[in-house]
């Protein structure tokens, strides 16, 4: 007996130990069953339908299946793209009066078959030029007439404050993929492939307002710091620009008192409490005179727009405004991203300062000037209210230098190359006539260097998601004692401006 019950105990055992095993199993295998349904992409399958279309007997099966029966696929949702050029829209306000002059500005950046956007008129043109595949839709603008203005007799504040809502009533949506507006003058020239790199750092499903002050510290004054200069340009998100769409001619009424249209439409994004996001690459240029010392000496970030370019001198020397835009997108279309860029480095040998801004200017100074003050602009200009004092501006500047020894021997670009199989640019730049001075220095005269050579590898994302720096630039040896030989490039491990000026 005592044997038989052993052996009972052990086949009880024996048979529990085996339900435990099967009932582990068996929820191992339920479990994954579901996870692995769970995980599946119902994109994965195709719903196809019977052919007497009774729902109940609709059938799921792998969409690889080839069928010829009416299929309903649902595929699966692709990552959203970074932002691109035909993500935007362009309302650029214009008139009947200057339209003809001014599209040739319009002209140098716009590319028909990339971009949409529309220019806005007060009234029909009658002699339109042919080449109007070349440039934007021509639109003319709605009734104003029922928004009393206390300033504008034509209504012309009131009729450009609202260029970007009249675009977004054209019938953008969602659908259409569109995810800025993009507000601009006729005199506005714009740097597109920059204008992409700045959009791109902000959720465009966001309320966006994204745009510049003014250079001159009384016109902020007066229409705020917290107020997007539109000839300079502004970025409106998608959001936004349809909060502002339903209520902009409610508050238009409002503020009639206001004097520009950009003040008016920073009084209605303050009533939807958006404010300003600045970004120093939108130039509403609202300066007089030689705007050279605020390109030489470029803010750290992308150059978007460059405005009021009728109102100051040629960028270049010695030819027409429109010729010198010309120019600057040769150097814009060899690199974009470091159009504008400053880098200053010192040629120890001759004792001498460099700054590079790539595909604008080159300077050299002798003796060794500190790179914080080298970055600041020299007043080559005035203000709007034609001052050349230094607390005028919304920006640091100095002062022409008062040694004669030090007075900048400036080279001009003229032209560049790429070469695609080294990624490399090749640009030069030709020396300026300037008036000849005397100096006592003993040490090397860049009189002599009648050309600057400068080499940079091409870098289209200098931009993205890093923070802000400099690049630095190397004097390299030259064969030919005329000519000045400069590298531009990312700075490497350790490399400062100063340290470089004490080797």
């Amino acid at each position: 007996m005592k044997a038989i019950k052993i052996h009972g105990s052990s086949s009880s055992s024996f048979r529990f130990l085996s339900k435990l095993i099967f009932i582990i199993i068996t929820i191992t295998f339920i479990t994954y069953i579901f996870r692995s349904f769970s995980s599946t992409n119902v994109a994965d399958f195709t719903i196809e339908s019977s052919p007497n279309n009774n729902l109940t007997q609709n059938i799921i099966r792998p969409s690889s299946i080839p069928t010829n029966v009416t299929e309903i696929i649902c595929k699966k949702k692709t990552k959203k793209k970074t932002t691109q050029l035909d993500h935007l829209v362009f309302a650029i306000a214009s008139s009947s009066k200057v339209w003809t002059r001014r599209q040739n500005y319009i002209k140098l950046w716009w590319k028909p078959d990339k971009m949409k956007g529309y220019v806005w008129l007060d009234e029909h043109i009658k002699n339109q030029t042919s080449d109007h595949s070349l440039l934007p839709t021509l639109k003319i603008s709605s009734n104003t007439s029922e928004f009393k203005d206390q300033y504008n007799n034509d209504e012309s504040a009131v009729r450009i404050a609202r260029v970007v809502s009249e675009t977004f009533r054209l019938g953008y949506n969602d659908d259409d993929d569109v995810r800025w507006f993009v507000m601009g003058d006729d005199d506005t020239f714009l740097v597109t492939d920059n204008l992409i790199r700045v959009l791109r750092k902000y959720d465009h499903n966001q309320f966006y307002y994204i745009g510049g002050s003014s250079e001159t510290h009384l016109q902020n004054i007066i229409f705020g710091y917290n107020t997007a200069f539109g000839g300079g340009g502004f970025a409106i998100s998608y959001p936004l620009a349809k909060a502002l769409a339903e209520m902009q001619d409610i508050c238009m009424k409002r503020y009639n008192n206001l004097f520009t249209s950009d003040h008016r439409i920073q009084a209605c994004m303050a009533e939807i409490g958006v404010p300003l996001t600045r970004e120093v690459g939108f130039h509403q240029v609202d300066v007089l005179g030689n705007v050279y010392g605020i390109l030489a000496a470029h803010p750290v970030a992308p150059l978007v727009s460059l405005h009021h370019l009728d109102l100051v001198q040629p960028i270049f020397p010695n030819v027409t405004q429109l010729g010198s835009l010309k120019i600057l997108k040769l150097a814009m279309e060899l690199d974009s991203a470091g159009l504008a860029q400053q880098s200053i480095c010192y040629d120890t040998t001759r004792n001498w300062t460099i700054s590079v801004s790539w595909g604008y200017t080159v300077q050299i100074q002798r003796g060794i000037i500190s790179a914080r003050m080298m970055e600041m602009p020299v007043r080559t200009f005035f203000n709007w209210y034609k001052s050349n004092e230094q607390n005028e501006f919304s920006f640091n500047t100095r002062s022409f230098v008062k040694n004669s020894c030090q007075t900048p021997f400036v080279h001009m670009f003229s032209h560049g190359r790429y070469n695609s199989s080294t990624n490399q640019t090749f640009t030069k730049y030709e020396k300026f006539p300037n008036e000849k001075t005397r100096c006592k220095w003993r040490m090397a005269n860049p009189d002599r260097i009648t050309e600057a050579h400068v080499t940079k590898k091409r870098d289209p994302h200098l931009w993205d998601n890093k923070a802000p720096r400099r690049n630095c630039c190397r004097v390299l040896p030259s064969e030919q004692q005329h000519i000045l030989v400069v590298d531009v490039g990312g700075c490497r491990p350790g490399e400062i401006v100063e340290r470089n000026a004490l080797a």
